[in-house]
């Protein structure tokens, strides 16, 4: 008999990486019920509307549903109260959800150490959090970063997204994690080519994602076409100093997007991830990435795949060099592609079985 399986989240309220995480697990266990602080069934994947959701009073709050940021100080005392019933409880989390109780066994899906505690001087640049948060984080950091401890020693299993991450777990709780890493999930065909553009840029409009920088590469490259896929709090100052040979997409369905990869001839990233998944992307569309030599992307880029640059000597010099190195360069798409595939979410959900398995078995 099957364990009975929880799925909890910190909140439903963006479309990003993690989230997308969550929606393959209701693929792969669509009898679980799903737990989160907050649900906004506008502003994240189509794909939850056909869940099991429950959420916290948080959720009752309309206002807290659209600005999840402002929930910052009642995040850790409202996950400490969110009791989960099941043998079983998989946790997605990047700062919270680990921090829920349960009688059964809990395994962590770790994204990010909490990144407002570990990576403060990336995370909490130029107001990342927002200003509610942002001075919660600075004058609660002593007390969250207890609760945070506390949350993570009482998992049963922690599983890392990347090898990055995997010894950030390390470093700043002491645990050794499984590497688990996240999935492609591309369109059942790929469309077809229709307008051939320069360069594609995939990444919400936050200040770790360095859209700035990418956008001074471009302002170096003028005869080159760049396209910003993503929304968030900086857009606006970033279209009124963009040069005339970017265009801001916005945030965009999955059916554009793809249509966006498929139309590139390079991906370019370089943001810090603690993974990643756009290279992944961009490789199953059969175009390379040029990106940071840090984070995640080291996990998900190859020689075949494409071109990391030094993160110690990262600027528009380099960067640009780089660009241009990738456009001139034949790649084969059938490699790219093949790179992706090992990146699928039937991979992902062996080895989440896997983990499960041994957990159940360990007396």
């Amino acid at each position: 008999m099957s364990p009975d399986l929880a799925l909890v989240h910190d909140y439903l309220t963006q479309r990003g990486g993690a989230e997308r995480v969550v929606a393959g697990w209701l693929d792969l266990f669509p009898e679980a019920t799903l737990h989160t602080a907050l649900y906004d069934a506008d502003a994240t994947f189509t794909n939850f509307s056909q869940a099991r959701i429950k959420t916290s009073w948080l959720n009752n709050v309309s206002f807290l549903r659209r600005n999840h940021r402002w929930c910052f100080p009642l995040l850790a005392p409202t996950m400490s109260h969110f009791r989960v019933e099941a043998d079983v409880v998989l946790a997605s989390s990047s700062g919270w959800a680990h921090g829920v109780k349960t009688d059964g066994k809990l395994i962590v899906y770790c994204h990010a150490p909490a990144r407002w505690l570990y990576q403060r001087d990336r995370y909490l640049a130029r107001g990342q959090l927002g200003r509610v948060a942002g001075t919660a984080s600075y004058f609660g950091g002593s007390l969250l970063r207890q609760w945070d401890q506390r949350a993570a020693q009482r998992a049963d299993a922690y599983i890392a997204n990347s090898t990055f991450t995997q010894r950030m777990l390390k470093s700043v709780y002491n645990i050794d994690a499984t590497v688990i890493h996240p999935f492609v999930s591309p369109p059942a065909t790929l469309p077809n080519v229709t307008a051939r553009n320069d360069v594609l840029i995939v990444a919400r409009l936050l200040a770790y994602k360095n859209i700035e920088l990418m956008c001074e590469v471009a302002r170096s490259l003028p005869h080159l076409s760049f396209r910003i896929v993503g929304d968030g709090p900086l857009r606006e100052s970033l279209e009124a100093n963009a040069s005339s040979n970017v265009t801001f997409c916005g945030r965009v369905s999955d059916e554009i997007l793809w249509q966006e990869y498929v139309n590139a001839r390079v991906h370019l990233a370089l943001s810090y991830e603690d993974f990643g998944i756009t290279p992944l992307e961009a490789a199953y569309a059969g175009i390379p990435t040029v990106a940071r030599n840090s984070g995640g992307y080291v996990d998900t880029i190859t020689s075949a795949t494409g071109i990391l640059v030094d993160d110690n000597s990262l600027g528009v010099d380099s960067i640009a060099a780089a660009v241009t190195t990738a456009l001139a360069r034949t790649w084969n798409p059938i490699v790219l592609r093949q790179h992706a595939e090992n990146f699928s979410l039937e991979r992902h959900g062996q080895k989440i079985d896997q983990v499960i398995s041994s957990l159940l078995t360990t007396p």
